[in-house]
Formats: C-alpha cells, structure tokens, sequence
C-alpha cells in the first residue's frame, strides 16, 4: 500500500499540474513542467512569518512533551486499553476544523475545501490510514516501555526520514547524514541488550521486546509519514488547505481507531484505573488537545520548512521527553541508556551540522552563479 501511495504522490495529474497555485511549493514532485517548478521555487523563496513559524514551533513542542506524557500516565495507573490511546491521537481534528471555519472569510478565496480535488481526498485518507497504523503503534509502545526508552527508539525516526527523503524528495546523503543513521541504529541495539534491566514492573520479557518492535515500527512510520505529507502539500497553496488536508488525514486516522476500537469490544469500564472517573476524563481530554497540538504542529513545520527539518525537531524533543520520563515516573537511567541517548545526541549532532555545511554550500554555489553573466544571462 505504501509503495502505490507514495508513487501516486510522486506523480500529480495533469489537472492537478495546471491548477498553478495548489502546487506553489519546492520538494521535487516527479513529473512537473518547468513552469511549475519555477514557481514553486518562487513560492519556496518567500520566508514564512515569524510569529506563525514560533507559533508552529510551540505547538510541537507542547504537544510532543505533554501527548508522550500524559499517554504512559495512562498506562502506568492502570489504563489499558490501546485502542482508545490511538484515538485520542486523532480525534482532535474537529478542533483544527473549527479553527478553519473561523478564519474563513470571503476575502480568503472560497469555502473551505472547495479546492479539494478527488485524488487529493484520495491520497489524504491513505495517508490517514498510515498515521493510524502509526498511531497504534506508539500506544503498544508506549504502553510496554518506560517513556524514557520508547522515546529513544523514536529518535531513529530521523535516520528513517533522512533515507526516504534522499528516495522521494532527492534529499543528498553525505557523510555526516550517514554518520548519523549508523548512530542511531547503534543506540536502538544497546537499548535491546539492556532490556533486563530496563523492563517495567509487571512486563514480561515478550511484551517488552513487542513494545520494543512497536516503537521502531512507528518510527519508521513517522518517516514515510514526514516526506509523504511534504510531497501532497505540493498540491496545495496555503496554509488553510494544508490544515483542510490535515483534517482528512486525521478524520481518517480517527476512523481506523474507532473500528477497531468497536471490533475489539468497544469502550469498556476499566476496572485497574488506580484514581477517580474525573481524573481519568480529565487524562483522556487533555491527550485529545495535546496531540492535536502536537500533530498539527508537526504538519506546520513540515508545510513551512520541510520534512527533513521536522524530522530534526521531532528528535530534538524526543531527547527532552527522555528527560521528562526521568523525571515524571522515575525512569531507570543507567550507563547504557545514558550511552545510548548520548549516541542519539551525538547522531543528531552530526546531522544538524550536515546539513548547515551543505546549505553553506549551496549558498556559496548560488552566489558564484549569480555574479557570473555567462551562467546567469
């Protein structure tokens, strides 16, 4: 499902190749004509507002710290049912809804998704479905693993993102990009070999080695979801349609999450919760914000910057929610997890200062072309 998702993303329609404005962004989109492409460079150069690029930044931050947070809170006093953790994660959208609908006005262009075409509606709900599948994946996680270790093995994420954003956006691998997938495959692997002494109480042996296969699975989610999300942002022109697309994608992520909730039995009393019905609503609400915040900070990055950078700031955060783990629920810290988040920092490190060197790069390349007439007529 994967491969035909991203090769139909790879390849916009003809109609779609002429609705100028909906694919006024850079990214590499396949099969374009120059046109386009010159005018998603263009689009590409204007640098987005600072307050709404700080805002976007904020709600990642937020929401990244507090989902993480609030979702092992859930499990650790006696919450168990994995399903309604992977609902809250969606089921947030009416909120970016109504924030759509409230900002509307006829000046802006149109009603909202009055733009939607049919194989944009078609790609958003597929893509709907990988988050949800990814969405599940993070609740067995998180619901087996301290969120000290779990939010480690998802900062191998950014080793996934880097490969397939060389594969689908033409991101260019150099040593130092490199450098870091290797350290981060190396910190996952002393993070499995500790597993004895990094188990939470009640865990066995088998789950925690299938939470650790969850939480790796949903990193590598989050990497195809990353550059994916970047290359249907192609098709739209501003960040009321992206935020239109979100909700697609996360109406449809809630919808995968409440069948299977209802195939499993639907909602059930749960009778090891440890504290009262008002503190669990309350736990239930505030995950239901948090991961709205947090996804749709994460779609706004990517919209404003790009997939690759959302990946780094994802990886950023997941270090402070190591910490946060540490010291919310008292999570071992030992030699070999202090090692293995040393690796993470030291790969993101390395990455971070990869790409700032090819960016100079590149800069001193386009400044070269531009004083010379014979390159530039």
């Amino acid at each position: 499902m994967e491969d035909t998702f991203l090769k139909q993303l790879s390849h916009p329609s003809i109609d779609e190749e002429r609705g100028s404005s909906c694919l006024g962004r850079s990214g590499g989109a396949g099969s374009v004509d120059s046109s386009v492409l010159a005018e998603g460079r263009a689009a590409a150069s204007r640098r987005p507002s600072t307050v709404l690029l700080a805002a976007t930044y904020a709600a990642l931050f937020v929401g990244s710290l507090s989902s993480s947070l609030l979702s092992r809170f859930y499990f650790v006093h006696g919450g168990s049912n994995r399903w309604l953790s992977t609902l809250v994660q969606s089921a947030g959208f009416p909120l970016l809804l109504l924030a759509i609908y409230l900002t509307h006005s006829p000046a802006s262009g149109g009603r909202p998704f009055y733009r939607f075409t049919p194989s944009l509606l078609y790609l958003s709900i597929l893509l709907g479905v990988l988050v949800g599948i990814n969405n599940l994946l993070f609740s067995c996680g998180v619901s087996y693993l301290p969120i000290s270790t779990s939010s480690l093995l998802l900062s191998s994420q950014l080793g996934f993102t880097l490969l397939l954003s060389a594969l689908l956006v033409r991101h260019p691998l150099t040593f130092s990009n490199i450098n870091c997938v290797v350290l981060l495959t190396l910190s996952s692997v002393l993070l499995a070999l500790d597993s004895s002494t990094d188990r939470p109480a009640g865990v066995d042996g088998r789950s925690f080695f299938l939470g650790f296969a969850a939480a790796l699975g949903a990193a590598a989610l989050v990497a195809v979801y990353l550059p994916a999300t970047q290359l249907l942002y192609l098709r739209v022109s501003g960040c009321r349609e992206a935020a239109e697309v979100q909700v697609v994608v996360q109406a449809a992520a809630t919808a995968l999450a409440a069948a299977g909730m209802a195939v499993a039995g639907g909602w059930r009393r749960e009778d090891a919760w440890d504290l009262d019905a008002a503190a669990y609503w309350s736990v239930v609400g505030s995950a239901v914000v948090s991961w709205q915040l947090c996804f749709a900070g994460t779609a706004g990055v990517v919209f404003l910057t790009s997939s690759v950078n959302g990946g780094i700031c994802m990886t950023a955060l997941l270090s402070v929610n190591v910490l946060g783990g540490v010291l919310v629920f008292g999570d071992e810290f030992g030699g070999s997890k202090a090692v293995a988040m040393a690796l993470c920092l030291w790969g993101f490190t390395s990455y971070v200062y990869g790409e700032l060197k090819l960016e100079k790069l590149e800069s001193s390349k386009d400044a070269i072309n531009d004083g010379n007439p014979l390159i530039n007529p």
